[in-house]
Formats: structure tokens, sequence, C-alpha cells
């Protein structure tokens, strides 16, 4: 594929209304959402991309009912036992960012494991976020730039101190389950990232639609606010625009 995009996010939206909607309760969606993630992360690194990044747990949903929340805890302790092997044969690099401290030790330990057995690995940066909020990443960046002592922070820096900075900037957000919105996640990143709303819930959402948006968005125009062919900077033409000027007044 010509012109990959090198890093994209999902927020995996819509497992509740999907359930909802079967009469099923809602940890049904989750468990079956649970089932997309292995696919999409499959077809990512088939097809060229150099980071994935998934919304698995805002600081938002501990809100949620306590029953939830522990289905949760317990889809992300089974998908690190299910895949542990295959991300490791796949030379993905497998990373959890957020605060992970509810989590249960036997979990912790997975995590620790599967991150230091992958963190050399070449292929795939596979970033799950858990109890994740991107204001807070900000927040935190700066507090540590200030504890060092700095006293002019610059972008470059914020993005050193960011939990995962090796992943660089998000080039494509993608949303399922049809809300048009961001919710705190990566907001540094996606600065200038294309956004792809999906109306498809997330236990529906298939490798197929996912590698579409991909060829979609890539034939998007991405100026990032530059004009194509400008060969002169602003100040370079300032002597030039200044003529214009005069000849038009």
């Amino acid at each position: 594929m010509d012109n990959i995009l090198k890093h994209v996010a999902i927020i995996m939206d819509g497992n509740g209304r999907w359930a909802k909607e079967r009469n099923r309760p809602r940890f049904w969606g989750h468990v079956r959402g649970a089932y997309r993630v292995s696919d999409i992360v499959e077809r990512a690194s088939n097809i060229g991309i150099e980071a994935l990044t998934l919304y698995a747990f805002s600081t938002e949903n501990w809100t949620r009912p306590v029953d939830e929340i522990n289905i949760l805890f317990k889809l992300l302790k089974k998908y690190l036992k299910s895949e542990f092997a295959r991300i490791v044969k796949n030379k993905i690099s497998f990373k959890v960012i957020g605060d992970t401290s509810q989590l249960d030790s036997e979990t912790l330990e997975l995590i620790n494991e599967l991150e230091a057995s992958t963190k050399t690995n070449s292929g795939l940066k596979l970033t799950f976020c858990f109890g994740y909020s991107g204001r807070s990443e900000i927040i935190n960046a700066i507090n540590k730039l200030l504890s060092e002592g700095h006293k002019e922070i610059t972008e470059e820096m914020i993005t050193q101190y960011m939990m995962r900075p090796e992943i660089g900037d998000v080039d494509l957000l993608i949303r399922t389950g049809g809300d048009q919105r961001v919710s705190n996640f990566l907001l540094w990143q996606i600065a200038y990232a294309e956004l792809y709303f999906e109306s498809e819930k997330w236990p529906d959402f298939s490798a197929n639609q996912f590698e579409d948006i991909i060829r979609k968005v890539q034939k998007r125009d991405r100026r990032y606010g530059r004009i194509e062919n400008t060969v002169l900077t602003y100040r370079e033409s300032q002597s030039s625009s200044m003529n214009n000027l005069n000849l038009i007044n």
C-alpha cells in the first residue's frame, strides 16, 4: 500500500449499545468486542502500519458499574494470556500506558513480562491505553519537566515526556459507534490527525472495514496548513508581497 499511515489510533466504542440492541447485558458487548482486537491488530501489522493505539479504558470509565469494570479487567487479562505467544512471535512491541494501579497483581505481572519480552521488537508498536487520560498525560509531562528545573518548555520536550514517545503523532483517529468526539484520548498526539467516525459499533467492526478506512484516508490531501508547491517562506516572500500591495494601492 502506497503512502501508508504510520500511526493509527482507535476509540473502540459502542459495546454497551450493541448488547442493549440485542437485549443482552452490557458486559456481553465487551466480551464480543474483545474478539475484534486480535483481528484488527493482525491486519494493522500485515498492511504495514507502524503503530496502533487502542483506547481500552479511560479515567472516566471508573464511573461505570463495578461489575462492568471487573469484566473489562478480566478481558484484559484474558487477552494478555491468549495473545502473549502470538505477539512475541510476530515481533510486536507491546506497551500499556495509563494508570494500571487498580489491576490485580497477576495482570500487572503479565503486562510487565510482555512489555519486557517485546521491548526491542521491530514490528508493530501496539499500545493499550488503560486508565488513561489525555489531559493527565500532558500535565504529567509538564510537571516532570518543571521538576527537572526547565524554565522554558518546547513542544519537542513535551513530546519526549509522553508515556510512549516513540509512537509519535497520530495520523488517523478512528472512532466506532457513531459518536463524533475524541473523549480525552491522545490529545497531544492527535493535533494533526485525520478523524474518521464510523457508525458501526465495535463488536461488528471488521478488519476489512478497518483496511477500507485506511485506504480512504490515504487519499485525503493532508496539507498541515501549507499550500502545495509553495517554495518561498513567509519572510522570504514579504518583499514580493509588499510590491504587490503597492501596485494595488
